[in-house]
């Protein structure tokens, strides 16, 4: 499917929950409380078939239920979900269960728009600067859709559709009995591998990771109601309208608004040297994303400013920066700007100077611009 065909269908269907949120929350009421995750080591290659009966597998522990993607502002989710990680030398493991009492899936084809379907997708962004992340999304069928996204669509975007994981393995494993409505199904797994040698490209100095990393990442599930009738799945409909309800979104890291394209929302995940079932290691908080969220706040201010007034604040005084605090961090914002355009940044007390963009781009002085 070209970027075109992708873009045309952001705009004329339900693409546009995924493509760009159709409300605007309340930014400044999110907390910054992202989950995370510790990634341990496979100590051998993993068999990719969705049945997550290996021993490494059993030696992991399953994450936190997901929660809907606005948080618990809204409702638990009807089934649960959970998700797990893994890794070595050459693939990122993830695996999932699903409870699912109508497991069902009709897309075939890659890189189809696979969340029409009931579907687990993996959002990455290696180097956690918003920009250049990675986009897969898997049906029971193991049909899979795989994207790069140089910006977020709030930013420009655009998605490259055309990108692929090379040497993506996916399995999927159903409890039960796939597009078959009148029985009751248990649910369905899926496993997947993620080269290394593909993932790596928006990586830091396009290496994978070491152990003691952290990457951004988050996991979704999306899910139609269905009924069963004459042999088939029918979505629901509104009575009133007449048009499909919409999809519940699941997530692992509660995004805050109906927009999985917020990376900055994303969850954290810390590799490990440790094999699975031999360690138990704590996760590192790092300061500078207090910094970078103080920054962002910045950022949504002047999303705001510039709809309301045609252009960018020119001093932060406009934004009301100094109610802004970055957790037990100082935050002393400076801004430049040009007549398209800004610049702000702040130091965080481990001496980093952190950077936002107008673009939605953040990095700290060490990385290249």
């Amino acid at each position: 499917m070209t970027v075109a065909r992708i873009i045309a269908a952001v705009i004329g269907s339900s693409l546009l929950l995924h493509a760009q949120a159709p409300q605007q929350p309340d930014f400044e009421a999110l907390p910054f409380a992202p989950r995370h995750a510790i990634c341990y080591r496979a100590p051998s290659p993993l068999t990719i078939d969705g049945k997550l009966d290996e021993p490494s597998w059993r030696a992991v522990p399953w994450s936190e239920s997901f929660v809907d993607i606005q948080g618990d502002s809204r409702p638990r989710p009807r089934f649960a979900t959970r998700m797990k990680l893994l890794w070595d030398d050459e693939y990122f493991y993830i695996a999932a269960d699903m409870e699912e009492p109508d497991v069902w899936a009709t897309l075939t084809a890659r890189d189809s728009v696979i969340f029409r379907d009931n579907d687990f997708e993996v959002f990455i962004d290696p180097d956690g600067d918003t920009h250049g992340y990675y986009e897969l999304e898997v049906n029971a069928l193991k049909t899979a859709w795989d994207l790069m996204l140089l910006r977020p669509y709030r930013d420009g975007g655009p998605p490259i559709d055309a990108w692929d994981i090379a040497g993506l393995k996916v399995g999927a494993d159903v409890r039960g009995t796939l597009n078959h409505p009148g029985d009751l199904d248990g649910g369905w797994t899926v496993e997947l591998a993620m080269p290394w040698k593909v993932l790596r490209e928006a990586a830091p100095e396009q290496k994978p990771p070491r152990a003691g990393d952290r990457w951004r990442v988050n996991f979704s599930r999306v899910e139609w109601q269905v009924d069963p009738r004459d042999g088939r799945y029918d979505k629901r409909t509104d009575r009133a309208t007449g048009q499909l309800l919409a999809e519940d979104n699941w997530v692992w890291s509660p995004q805050g608004a109906i927009d999985m394209h917020m990376p900055e929302r994303w969850g954290f995940v810390q590799f490990s040297a440790a094999p699975a079932g031999a360690g138990d290691d704590a996760f590192v908080d790092d300061p500078v994303e207090q910094i970078k969220w103080a920054l962002r706040r910045l950022y949504y201010r002047q999303r705001a400013y510039r709809t309301a007034h045609g252009g960018h604040a020119t001093d932060l005084a406009a934004l009301d920066a100094g109610r802004i605090q970055a957790g037990k961090e100082p935050f002393r914002p400076v801004m430049q700007t040009t007549d398209s355009g800004y610049e702000i940044s702040a130091r965080s007390e481990n001496g980093a100077v952190v950077h936002i963009r107008d673009d939605g781009r953040t990095w700290t002085s060490s990385e290249a611009r």
